[in-house]
Parts: structure tokens; sequence; C-alpha cells
């Protein structure tokens, strides 16, 4: 937990300072209030006790509700610091969590899983956030209550001291034992809630795919096992924490019933008789007092512990959300800067690969193999190949989003590891092969990343009618009507043109279209590559596409075929020279088309 102190500012440190102040201070109220019961014990016991006494009665109970509103004003303030720090820090950590993440490459990802890093990011820091407003209470409160309680009742009867310390070892057994037992279960629970979440991301992100094949009963069976692990975990460690609390009263009640029985003895040791009757009488009086005052003091060193258990409940699973989101926090980005002044680059929309290889796995099963391929300024290039071939992975390695594991990217005359990330990717313009659309409105969709101030308007619909996305024009808001989250209130092809106009505003030197034509119509699709050829002549463009009318016209066609560059070309060429072409144009087209 050390870790996260750095999360931790001045101001807050300021916060820390004055409710450990103000907690000392209730705990000096809280067990002060027994020595004015003594007093009025006394009084109410002494059979001397007149009227003239009523005013140190008066004065006895005013100190005793003086302390008590003032311990109470003390935890008010207390709370309002705690709950400030608390809420700062969580605020914190998870601006830290959430930088860190974005820059997490593909394989970083994936090494933790989504579903996890949201937990980590959400459920883990909810709890910190727990121990922070709850937990640093009772954590200052409780240590100070209980040693300050004791050392007020060890000036009273041994007796009496040993009783309430042999109540707090049962207690400190009892809650040591089911730390003991809990902890590796709250460990599990995290990982579980992990599986929980990804399972349920699952079912309701493909809920239409599961309804039409009828698979609701075999996805809630997957989604129930997890469940019911979690359940069960819980309903362990929920029976374990729940016989703290029956064990506590029985502890607390037998406690009280040992003081009054030693009181009992003791009172009755005291001879009274005729001669010295009046003195018997205020030793008696003195003693009830005092063990009325030893109660209130053994009950607050009970109360004290309770608070320890209740540290120790809150503790185990803080710790596990600590190590997870430390675990997200120590972890080194694969990919990171390079050191390229970016003044330096005169070259644009050009790339080159040169002996490329790369393994998702970091083994010897490579997904692309001796990829050797130059892209001019201006030129438009087609990749095509069978579905798996390394079409989407090739354009992941030039953007960066994955590192190479053999050979050499260049972009613009220099390696893609020499530049810094931003300068690297403000080269490229990227529609993804899933349109993927963010909650907003379809303007804020397509200037992405731009300040709304920023945003030109005339360009917005430059760009919409190049992408052929006339249906906007006829919604109600036009480019400012709503996008649902992931787009869902629009169809597959309006999701794409949407996109393709977003890729087309950021206006790069370099367009990559990765297969973002596949859900339009042959004639929407020759629409919108007939714009853009017009419209960006001088711009690099990279086409990945499965339709031979898509790619015919391009400048150099590329097939590929389990990995490696089977041949380059143009349409012509392509359909004399490569087998791997000739097959995928004849499933498409008849030979008197082609």
């Amino acid at each position: 937990m050390h870790k996260l102190v750095k999360y931790i500012r001045k101001i807050d440190y300021l916060f820390l300072l004055i409710s450990v102040g103000l907690i000392v201070l209730q705990v000096y109220l809280e067990l002060k209030i027994p020595e004015y019961t003594t007093e009025l014990t006394k009084f109410a016991t002494s059979t001397l006790t007149t009227s003239s006494d009523l005013p140190e009665v008066y004065k006895n109970g005013g100190l005793m509700l003086a302390c008590a509103v003032s311990s109470m004003i003390a935890g008010i303030i207390t709370s309002f610091f705690i709950s400030t720090f608390s809420s700062n820090l969580s605020r914190r950590i998870r601006d830290e969590l959430y930088k860190k993440i974005l820059t997490f490459s593909n394989k970083d990802i994936h090494r933790f899983h989504t579903a996890s890093l949201i937990t980590r990011t959400t459920n883990d820091v909810v709890q910190i956030q727990n121990f922070a407003s709850m937990g640093v209470q009772l954590l200052i409160k409780a240590p100070t209550m209980a040693i300050w309680g004791i050392c007020k009742i060890s000036a009273t009867k041994l007796s009496w001291t040993m009783a309430a310390l042999i109540a707090v070892g049962i207690i400190v057994i009892a809650v040591t034992i089911a730390v003991i037992v809990c902890l590796p279960r709250f460990k599990k629970i995290q990982k579980l809630t992990d599986s929980l979440n990804a399972q349920a991301r699952e079912n309701i992100t493909g809920v239409r795919v599961i309804r039409a094949f009828n698979a609701e009963k075999y996805q809630d069976v997957k989604y129930e096992k997890i469940n019911k692990d979690i359940t069960d975990n819980n309903m362990i460690t929920s029976k374990t924490m729940g016989l703290i609390s029956p064990i506590m009263s029985f502890v607390m009640n037998s406690l009280i019933l040992a003081i009054y029985w030693l009181g009992v003895v003791i009172i009755n040791d005291i001879k009274v008789d005729n001669q010295n009757m009046m003195q018997a009488m205020a030793e008696r009086g003195e003693i009830v007092a005092n063990m009325i005052a030893f109660t209130s003091y053994a009950m607050q060193i009970i109360m004290a512990f309770i608070m320890l258990i209740m540290i120790f409940i809150i503790l185990p699973r803080t710790i596990v959300s600590t190590k997870r989101i430390n675990e997200v926090l120590d972890t080194k980005p694969s990919i990171v800067d390079g050191n390229l002044n970016d003044e330096k680059v005169t070259e644009q929309g050009v790339v080159s690969l040169k002996n490329v290889s790369f393994s998702y796995y970091d083994d010897e099963h490579y997904a692309l193999k001796d990829i050797n391929l130059d892209i001019n300024k201006g030129e438009t290039v087609a990749i095509i190949g069978p579905t798996g071939c390394g079409k989407s992975t090739l354009v992941n390695l030039m953007m960066r989003f994955y590192d190479i594991s053999i050979g050499e990217i260049d972009v613009d005359g220099h390696n893609v590891k020499d530049y810094k990330l931003n300068d690297l990717r403000k080269r490229f313009s990227l529609a993804t092969q899933k349109a993927m659309l963010f909650k907003g409105t379809i303007k804020d969709n397509i200037a992405l990343g731009v300040d709304e101030k920023d945003i030109d308007e005339n360009k917005i619909n430059e760009v919409l009618d190049i992408a052929s996305c006339e249906f906007v024009n006829n919604l109600e808001k036009k480019e400012n009507s709503e996008v649902s989250q992931g787009g869902s209130n629009y169809s597959g092809g309006q999701k794409q043109r949407i996109s393709i106009a977003r890729t087309l505003y950021k206006d790069s030197e370099i367009m990559i279209f990765d297969d973002t034509f596949s859900a339009l119509d042959y004639k929407t699709d020759f629409d919108v590559r007939k714009k853009i050829k017009e419209n960006l002549k001088d711009k690099t463009v990279i086409i990945i596409a499965q339709r031979i009318g898509t790619i015919k016209n391009a400048d150099k066609i590329v097939v590929m075929e389990d990995g490696h560059i089977d041949a380059i070309g143009t349409h012509e060429q392509l359909l004399k020279e490569s087998k791997v072409y000739q097959e995928i144009a004849l499933s498409q087209l008849s030979k008197e088309e082609l």
C-alpha cells in the first residue's frame, strides 16, 4: 500500500493531521465521561449527600453533556476531512490507472484482459476509498482508545483488569482466526469478479447472437457457474465474519457479569459494624462508583477492538485491491516513445517495410514472415488475401500498436520506433475494420479528439458528402444527432460511413481503410471510393478489402497468403501472374466480367 502514498497531496496530509488531532480529542472526551459518572455515582450512593451538593451534581452532569456534544462535533468535522481526503485519493488513483492503461499496447491490454482492467479501475479503487474513509479513522481511534482505556483501568482492581484483559485476548484470537480463513477467499473473490464482469460483458454485447441461436440457457449456465463460485466464497467469508458479532456480544456480556460479580465479592469483603458503618458505606459507595466507571472503560476498550475487527474486515480486501492496482501501475508499457524530433522529418506519405516478421506470442509461430513492401507518396495501395493472412496485422505494425519481432518499418524515412507515438500516429488516419462509434453526437465522432470550439463545420459537411452520409441530412438534428454507446442506434453501413468520414476529417498524410467498405452496398462502395480518389489525390491511401471491385483500380495491389506476400502488381498483372489472386477474383466474378 505504501506505493499509493505518492498520490497523497500536501493538502491531504493537512486534512489527515487535523483529523488525527480531532480523533484524539474524541477519545479523550469519551474517556473523560466515566470520570464524571464516577462522581455522580458517589453522590447518588452517599448517605451524606445534601441539597447543598446539588450544584456539584449539576456541574458533573453538565460536563458529561459538554463532553458528549464536543465529541459529536469533532466526529462530524473529522468525517468531513476524511471523506474529502478519501474521495480525492480515489480520484487520483483512477486518473493514474486510466492514463496508464491508455499507454498500453494491444499486447499489454490482452495480458490483463479488458474486464479485469475495468474491475481494477472501479471495484478495486472503491475498496481503497472505503478503507481511506473508514479504515483510517478506525486505525487511529481504535488503538488510541484501547491503549488509553487500558491505562485507565490498570490503576483499578487487579481482578477487574485481568477480566478485561482475558476478554480482549478472546476477541484477538477470534479475529486472527477469521482473518486467516477469509484472506485467501478475498483474493479469490476479486479474481472471480473479473471473470463475472467478462462473462456479463460478453453476454450483453452478444445478446442478439445469443437470442438468434436460442443459446440463453447455455450462456446462463456459464454465468451461473461463476456467480455461484463468487456466492460460495462470499458466504464463507460472511459466515466467518458473522461469527465475530455473537462472540463479541457474549464476551461483552460476560465481562459485565464478571465485573459486577467481582464487585459484589469486593463489597462483601468490607466488614460493616456500628463503629465503622459510615466509613464502610462510603467505601462501598466508592467501589460501586468505580465499578460503573470500570464497566464504561471496559466497554470502550471492547468497542475499540470491535473497530479493529472492522479494520481487519476491510483491510484484507484493500490489500488485494492495492496489489491488483499496483500490478497495472507498475507495468512498463511494451511500446514507448522514441527520441526523434518531428521537425527533422522531411518526407511525407512514404512507408517502407524491410524483412518484417511478427509473432503475437513471442515464439516461432509468425503471423507475418519476411514482408518487404514500399509504399510511395500519393499511391493507392490495396492489400487483399484470405481471412487471417495478416492484412490488419500489417496496419497495426505500421501504426505501432504492436512492435515487430524482426526487421524494420520506416515511415517518412525514419524507423517507427524512433518516433514519439503521438507524432507517428498523427501521420495516419485509420478507419478500423469494426466501425467503433462513441456516445455523443455524429459531429463529436467525426471530429474525435478536437475541442468543440475548433471544429470546422464546413469540413464536417465536406467529409460527410465524400463518405456518402446522405442519411445524416434526413435526421432531425443532422450532424448533431445523438449516437448511442457503440453506435447501436445506427446500421452497420451507416456506422462504417461515419467511420470513413472521421478518417477523412483527420486529413493525415496516410489514409488507411481497413475493410471499411464491407458493409456498404456496391453502389455506395463505388461512390465513396470515387469521391475519395477525386479528393485525396495527394494522399497515400492504403485499402484493405475482400472485394475485387473495391481494389482493382489501385496503383498497386499486394496479395497476401499465410502471413507472407504472394505477389505485388496491378489488377491486370496479378490476373496473369498470381494464382492466389486469380482464385479470389474468380470466386467473386466470372471470367467474362474479369
